[in-house]
């Protein structure tokens, strides 16, 4: 999706005063050529890590992890052996 060419809608937001100073001195680090820009690539960064952990949360598979994890928790040795099978690794290299 090219954000470029989107319509932008303005909306007002209220910082406090220490984050506007970082966000300040971000701009003035020559960081970002403006605060909108510098809030626009914070929020950016920000939703995009958000979509990074939902992505991951929806591949997780709870009961296996938590198998491995109480295994691992008991000291058995038979933890490292299935992690390398359940995860795909190659015991060779």
């Amino acid at each position: 999706m090219n954000h470029r060419h989107m319509r932008a809608t303005k909306v007002v937001i209220t910082l406090d005063r220490k984050k506007l100073c970082e966000v300040d001195r971000c701009v003035k680090e020559g960081r970002f050529p403006s605060r909108r820009q510098a809030i626009l690539a914070a929020l950016s960064e920000m939703l995009e890590g958000q979509r990074r952990l939902l992505d991951g949360l929806a591949k997780l598979n709870v009961k296996q992890e938590r198998a491995l994890a109480e295994e691992f928790l008991s000291g058995e040795p038979a933890f490292s052996q299935n992690w390398g099978k359940t995860h795909n690794l190659n015991s060779g290299s």
